[in-house]
């Protein structure tokens, strides 16, 4: 099989990562998407960070009756901070029947120079990068193996989601229903 994983902290998830993913899905011609939820981003501070068992529930529930999209705690398993290059050369040892390309967006891959032993990502892995406003991709390695797509964006953040939780405002519409009920039954993002 032919996997994207889409990686990130889904402090919460929201209906801009899964569009996203759906788009990227039929556009990229994969067969499933997994949500690799980290429990902590080497390139973003832990503070804020709703427990990693609770932001992978949040995902699991979010992706209620999708066939080709799952949840996975797999970064769970490894040593923290989360390096993606080190996840998916635990995946490929793991599951050596399937093959695995990147899910990023423009903005991430600007930094990409940043991650741990990028060039080995760029050369062994596909990039699937979802273009932003004001992050376009002008050149990429010659070994690298990018492709890029336009998405269909919605201007909403995990930022935000938290944001109007604290304010007592509605995060209805912005995540799905389900994550929303959860959110609330736990009063996660409150303080």
């Amino acid at each position: 099989m032919n996997i994207g994983c889409y990686f990130g902290s889904f402090n919460p998830v929201h209906h801009g990562h899964l569009i996203i993913a759906s788009h990227i899905l039929h556009q990229c011609h994969l067969d499933q998407i997994w949500f690799v939820v980290s429990p902590q981003n080497p390139l973003k501070p832990a503070q804020g960070l709703l427990n990693e068992y609770h932001r992978l529930y949040l995902v699991q529930l979010a992706l209620e009756g999708e066939a080709k999209m799952r949840a996975t705690d797999i970064e769970f398993k490894l040593p923290k901070p989360s390096y993606t290059i080190d996840t998916l050369t635990y995946l490929q040892e793991k599951y050596p029947q399937h093959t695995f390309s990147v899910i990023m967006g423009s903005d991430s891959f600007q930094n990409i120079s940043r991650w741990k032993n990028y060039e080995q990502l760029l050369k062994h892995y596909p990039i699937l990068i979802y273009l932003r406003p004001g992050y376009p991709v002008n050149s990429s390695p010659a070994a690298a193996n990018i492709t890029t797509v336009q998405a269909p964006l919605l201007e909403i953040s995990a930022t935000q989601v938290r944001n109007n939780i604290k304010a007592g405002q509605s995060i209805r519409y912005i995540v799905p229903e389900n994550v929303r009920e959860e959110i609330e039954k736990n009063s996660y993002y409150k303080s």
